[in-house]
């Protein structure tokens, strides 16, 4: 996955690099400088400016932390480790998977979150602090739901705060984290049930290889065409990612 990241900062720079003449010729401009404030309505609108900003540089850590991409891609990264094709399919292309299947798999939650939040604050029958809670509602439910509630305690035990008599009230600041762990616990789980077929397939054409004396042959070289065969047989594709689809359910 690191050889992704070098080539998604590529593609970002060459396409902020074609996109300068259009913005450049793009009316109307925006000026945007911190002379001098002679009142505080003009500090609360910069404070605004630059709270949206700060949102949009972290937005791919909160994309990353808060739906399912934590738990699709590491357990494509065990089955890519698995089948023992390291280079095949390509990171780049185990990361557009990862993206698009959780677009998929979040696309109620968005939905929810256009209609209730988003869809009213444009109409102004909302104004932001009202959108932005409304909006976190569907998110907080679907983070809930895949949460473990020991994660949970852990985390309440460690801030020293006191239970929430609701599930919903459960802060942020708590769940994100008891979240994550619960994601990555799942998907090691996920990895190991992946690992079990092909570490069978791997232990036969060791145990064959050795009593036929061929002891300097590799076993992962005569063992990756019967796991790609198991893997295509078994269709696969269709059963891990069908199964990752539907444990969000």
């Amino acid at each position: 996955m690191k050889k992704a990241i070098p080539t998604l900062i590529s593609c970002g720079l060459f396409a902020i690099i074609l996109l300068l003449p259009a913005l450049a010729m793009a009316e109307p401009k925006m000026t945007f400088s911190i002379d001098s404030f002679n009142d505080r309505s003009q500090v609360a609108t910069v404070l605004k400016m630059l709270g949206v900003l700060t949102i949009i540089a972290v937005a791919p850590s909160i994309i990353l932390l808060t739906t399912s991409f934590t738990r699709v891609l590491i357990v494509l990264a065990f089955l890519k480790q698995a089948t023992g094709t390291q280079n095949l399919p390509p990171s780049q292309v185990i990361l557009g998977i990862s993206l698009f299947l959780t677009m998929f798999i979040m696309a109620p939650v968005g939905m929810e979150v256009y209609n209730n939040a988003v869809k009213p604050y444009q109409e102004e029958k909302l104004t932001f602090s009202e959108g932005l809670e409304k909006a976190k509602v569907p998110l907080r439910t679907f983070m809930l739901r895949q949460t473990r509630e020991k994660d949970l305690l852990l985390f309440y035990d460690i801030s020293g705060r006191p239970l929430p008599k609701k599930v919903s009230d459960v802060p942020f600041h708590i769940l994100l984290p008891a979240f994550i762990i619960s994601e990555i616990t799942t998907a090691f789980k996920m990895g190991f049930l992946i690992f079990l077929p092909f570490l069978v397939i791997d232990l036969v054409i060791a145990s064959v290889l050795m009593a036929m004396g061929m002891v300097m042959l590799p076993p992962a070289l005569i063992s990756l065409p019967f796991k790609i065969m198991l893997f295509v047989v078994a269709d696969g594709w269709n059963l891990i990612l069908g199964s990752l689809t539907r444990s969000f359910g």
